[in-house]
């Protein structure tokens, strides 16, 4: 995943429309989102992840839920990635949802760990709760991946295409939170759901509910190959 250092990010800008690049005040304040090792029981990570070899996309789409922070520390980003599983990169987009300010806030993102986060520009790329998210990393050849973000409410796209050596060992589609403490986001339903451009059940992927002593939300099975939920379940 991603050493997010979230306070100020560059904004490399490049997508549907090309915007120029500015300072980005991100929501968080000095967390990190970063590849673990020791995901398999959950751990800060809900969703599915496949492993293997050779991955070359992934995406799915969501509905940015409305989220009620139980604390400052509470952050949680819903994204989709490819490495990160147990290995030392990620190329990874999505929302993430920052309470330190007492408020949730939404803001969209990308990463290529390990290099710092990207936060878009609010005003260029609002998400608000109960907008239709759609992600995507793609593999493209000679270690340059395309990563996009969708806001079909809103009606922008944004798109970049970022070089990195990696392994392609593994996909995601995931819930994080590099703090351990998840805002109160209710269900989040994850639709559309692929690996390699087939369904996500076809990966055979490992399910994960993050967890810190008690289970902080829940994972369902998967359904029709490609939708699934994660419930927050406490603090």
């Amino acid at each position: 995943m991603r050493r997010i250092l979230i306070r100020v990010a560059a904004l490399a800008a490049a997508a549907t429309a090309v915007a120029p690049v500015a300072p980005v005040t991100a929501a968080a304040t000095g967390a990190s989102f970063k590849p673990l090792s020791y995901n398999i029981n959950g751990y800060n990570w809900g969703g599915y992840a496949a492993t293997g070899s050779g991955f070359t996309s992934v995406a799915a789409t969501w509905t940015e839920p409305a989220a009620t922070c139980n604390s400052s520390n509470d952050l949680y980003a819903p994204w989709v990635g490819i490495d990160g599983y147990g290995s030392s990169t990620v190329e990874q987009t999505g929302v993430a949802t920052d309470c330190s300010s007492g408020s949730p806030v939404d803001q969209a993102w990308y990463e290529m760990y390990p290099a710092s986060p990207v936060y878009l520009s609010s005003s260029s790329y609002p998400v608000r709760a109960g907008d239709v998210i759609h992600a995507s990393v793609t593999y493209s050849g000679s270690s340059k991946y395309k990563l996009t973000l969708n806001d079909a409410t809103r009606g922008w796209t944004y798109s970049t295409t970022k070089s990195l050596s990696s392994s392609r060992a593994s996909a995601e589609v995931i819930i994080e939170s590099p703090t351990g403490a998840y805002p109160n986001f209710g269900t989040l339903h994850f639709s559309a759901a692929t690996i390699n451009g087939k369904s996500l059940g076809s990966a055979n992927p490992t399910a994960l509910d993050p967890s810190n002593g008690v289970y902080e939300a829940h994972t369902s099975a998967i359904s029709g190959g490609t939708s699934f939920t994660d419930t927050f379940e406490h603090e």
